[in-house]
């Protein structure tokens, strides 16, 4: 099976490396695992860390820094007489992490890898957020556990202890497995032991984590089969002194065919980290745990659904790594913003036919007919998405005379939003991770709503449990602030609406034109792209203010809220979208000579109500900075600064609008010598809630 993979992003990261039969000296492991790490830095971290074997193989070694993944460089070579960068293992397990604050300040103690003990018999990496560890670590240090952080995750390294003194009989699968039934939250980790050497176990509930494989010989099949345990009970009120999951005798392992068995793994939270190592991957799901001993891989799984595969597919990825780097960009965010022409092709291609005029979402196209009978469409996401729903609300609600429902996912949960078996609803999210995004999820399938995933990511959490979906092939978005995949979102949620009007006859010279301005997007959008001169400009006389205020109405609205996030998530400058017909009701107050504003004005339905408000705006001698189409004279004659860009069709407007206020927060954030790729206090996709 061949997937073109989008990435998916998310707070913290997991690199693991296991070579079996493979000798590497002990540099080359390091090497690769700080590789790995560097892979993962776009995430947003605050503390890296590693955990390998001593020279001997008899213990292991763990190294941690606050700070860069440079720094956690530099403290190795600081302990390189005590390394041994000679020594070499054919068979060993490396585990790393770059953390992500959630419990305890960043520090070099918080730092993953955690550990069981002073002598380090267990270590653990792991993303997300254990909710019931302060439970969990009052019954360790009952038992006499003490702990040395302030972190959820320490008490998974402590719990592996306290069941290895319970059960020394047991396997490193099976301590895993009875350890994390008494976890609680979200989580994808990974395990290394002294007790267990050449052995390492990853197990995932709503966190990502995939298995790359490297094999000189072709592998034993492209699927590994699932093994179930049997049972899983168990309470921290049982002491945890009795076996809560019967073993599981039989095993089903997977590894490389002939004599040769020489293999190595590699365990990541996404393929960024691994492709330049291997294509061959397989996905973890939420409850499976993966172990590798003698160097064969199998797959168990604490439950059976009803609806489960009887094996993981291994994949090939198709992705050039190159892909992944800046090129002559001087950051990400940069870099993406200026592939929009590309990106919004790679979204449309295959599914437009702009001479016949028809829009095929495959994905989608088994049930159509469903989403055509239901009662209301509800578009729910968070962030960045949250606005991609927004911009599209009134085109499809013109071409599929539906209700269309638009929630913020957080906002939706604590609501208990009513869901009936007839709504069809859509949940938007670049990385088809976002934690809130997938309990709103959760919550509407439960109650019998169609699910439509709208997603960047192949294989992610959403994409697997919704119904239905559509991948956005927006390409890989490092960046922490989205750009290009909002775009594609926009343009995505515009395809699904010309695709429910096909049959409507009276629409079709609204749809025609539509479909027109969809093929002349990408050579607009380069046109955009040519004021990012003009937009530094503006930059360099903005970026030492306080505040900013971005306006207008209709189409434009999604752009005021998504460009106000852009400046405050990269800049840290204070910015609020304002629906400019809500002027007179308050934010007029805030405008006076020195408040920079922001006013998108095109030639759409609502230009006279958005002229009125400038008109307002001018009358309080402020001075807007227009966004206008070029050539608008008329538009142009009430202010003295203007960034121009062509015209499209109205519901089409927002994509090119948009532009420039992402080119304006990366210029701002630059002189204002921030991060652009990693805003502080941020990550690329919150799977916390």
């Amino acid at each position: 099976m061949l997937i073109v993979l989008n990435f998916a992003w998310y707070v913290s990261g997991i690199f693991a490396y296991l070579n079996y039969l493979t000798p590497k000296t002990r540099k080359e492991i390091i090497d690769l695992l700080i590789k790995g790490l560097q892979r993962l830095e776009y995430r947003g971290y605050d503390s890296a860390g590693l955990a390998i074997d001593t020279s001997d193989g008899a213990g292991i070694t763990i190294i941690k820094e606050q700070g860069k993944v440079k720094a956690l460089e530099n403290e190795i070579i600081l302990k390189a007489h005590a390394i041994e960068f000679g020594g070499k293992h054919s068979t060993h397990v490396g585990i790393a992490h770059t953390r992500w604050a959630t419990h305890g300040v960043p520090s070099a103690v918080n730092a993953h890898p955690h550990r069981s003990d002073d002598d380090n018999t267990f270590v653990v990496v792991h993303n997300g957020i254990i909710t019931n560890y302060k439970d969990i670590k009052q019954f360790l240090i009952q038992k006499g556990h003490e702990f040395e952080s302030d972190t959820d995750t320490e008490i998974i390294a402590k719990l592996l202890a306290h069941l290895y003194s319970q059960h020394p009989e047991y396997t490193f699968l099976e301590l895993v497995e009875q350890a994390i039934v008494q976890l609680e939250g979200a989580f994808a980790v990974c395990i290394k032991s002294s007790h267990f050497p050449g052995e390492c176990v990853s197990t995932r509930r709503g966190s990502p984590l995939l298995v790359g494989i490297k094999a000189k010989t072709k592998l034993a099949a492209d699927s590994i089969p699932i093994l179930y345990s049997k049972d899983h009970r168990g309470h921290l009120g049982s002491e945890l002194s009795v076996p809560v999951i019967p073993r599981v005798e039989s095993t089903s392992q997977f590894g490389p065919l002939g004599e040769n068995k020489e293999v190595e793994y590699f365990f990541a939270s996404d393929a960024s980290a691994i492709i330049e190592h291997t294509n061959r991957v397989l996905f973890l799901e939420d409850d499976d745990v993966a172990a590798v001993k003698d160097g064969l891989l199998s797959i168990h799984r604490l439950r059976r659904s009803v609806d489960d595969p009887h094996a993981r597919e291994i994949t090939t990825l198709k992705m050039e790594i190159q892909q992944i780097m800046k090129g002559n960009f001087s950051s990400f965010m940069q870099k993406e913003i200026f592939e929009q022409p590309e990106s919004v092709v790679n979204t449309m291609r295959g599914r437009v036919d702009f001479e016949s005029g028809t829009v095929v979402l495959g994905g989608l196209k088994d049930y159509m007919q469903e989403i055509r009978r239901c009662r209301r469409l509800l578009l729910i996401g968070c962030g960045t998405s949250y606005h991609s729903a927004i911009a599209t609300r009134q085109l499809l609600e013109e071409l599929t005379e539906l209700p269309v429902m638009i929630d913020l996912a957080s906002d939706f949960l604590d609501r208990n939003t009513p869901i009936f078996r007839d709504d069809v609803c859509f949940f938007i999210s670049q990385s088809g991770e976002t934690a809130d995004t997938l309990m709103a999820l959760r919550y509407c399938k439960t109650r019998g709503a169609l699910i439509v995933g709208l997603t960047n990511t192949v294989g992610s959490s959403i994409c697997r449990e919704s119904h239905c979906g559509i991948h956005i092939n927006a390409g890989p978005e490092i960046g922490v602030a989205s750009t290009k995949a909002y775009t594609s979102q926009f343009i995505s949620l515009v395809l699904f609406a010309l695709m429910m009007c096909e049959d409507r006859i009276s629409i079709q010279p609204r749809r025609y034109e539509i479909i027109q301005g969809l093929k002349n997007l990408p050579a607009q959008i380069k046109e955009v792209l040519n004021v990012d001169n003009s937009v530094h400009e503006l930059a360099e006389e903005l970026y030492l203010q306080k505040s900013l205020l971005v306006m207008g109405r209709g189409y434009n609205y999604s752009t005021c809220l998504e460009g106000a996030l852009k400046i405050k998530e990269l800049t840290y400058m204070h910015s609020e979208g304002i629906l400019a017909g809500e002027l007179k009701h308050g934010p007029l107050a805030l405008v006076d000579k020195q408040m920079p504003v922001i006013m998108v004005v095109t030639r759409d339905p609502v230009y006279s109500k958005c002229m009125n408000a400038l008109q307002q705006v001018t009358a309080r001698e402020g001075r807007p900075v227009l966004i206008c189409e070029t050539g608008d004279a008329e538009t142009k004659a009430f202010s003295d600064r203007s960034i121009e860009i062509p015209h499209t069709v109205d519901c089409l407007q927002g994509i090119l609008t948009v532009i420039p206020m992402q080119l304006l927060s990366y210029h701002i954030a630059v002189l204002r010598g921030c991060n652009v790729d990693c805003p502080r206090n941020l990550a690329k996709s919150v799977t916390v809630e």
